[in-house]
């Protein structure tokens, strides 16, 4: 059950917890570990489908990661449950299809405040550009562009953590 005490527990959801997710995953874990600020923050990942779970992350996301630094080789794919409204404080997706379906799961209206986009922290997001776009079906490109994103907005989540704390206590 989240609490006001503890780490800020964060959850990031895509499609299939195979390409966009897991990248933020690995970002966030590392950025926040690079800030100082690992024990302070938990972060996980999940999809809405369950077609991957137990996977690893798909190889040209994971090539992508290890081309820039980060370790992908953890990942698991995992499919978000009901249950996880309690275990987390904070549950970002990826695009309006994942908001819309992880809202649908929410127990509570409370929970549902929880749902928020992931780019709603991008400072280039904008009210028509708020969704990372899943590169599964593209290139090499595509994989680069959602790198890209994410690295962006985990530094403005980094930034975030105090005040999303201080959101967390009320």
């Amino acid at each position: 059950m989240t609490t006001t005490d503890g780490p800020l527990r964060i959850a990031l959801i895509c499609l299939g917890n195979i390409c966009r997710s897991p990248m933020a995953d690995v970002v966030l874990e590392a950025k926040l570990a690079d800030a100082g600020l690992a024990d302070a923050v938990e972060v996980g990942s999940g999809g809405t489908g369950d077609w991957h779970v137990g996977e690893p992350m798909d190889e040209r996301a994971a090539r992508e990661l290890s081309a820039h630094g980060y370790d992908p080789s953890r990942h698991r794919a995992r499919t978000i449950r009901p249950d996880w409204f309690q275990d987390h404080d904070l549950i970002l997706t990826m695009d309006r299809s994942n908001y819309d379906d992880v809202v649908a799961l929410a127990p509570t209206d409370a929970d549902r405040t929880k749902v928020r986009m992931f780019r709603s922290f991008d400072p280039d997001a904008g009210p028509t550009d708020d969704e990372v776009p899943d590169p599964w079906y593209g290139g090499p490109a595509g994989f680069e562009q959602v790198l890209r994103m994410v690295e962006r907005t985990t530094d403005a989540i980094v930034e975030s953590t105090a005040a999303l704390r201080d959101e967390r206590r009320g």
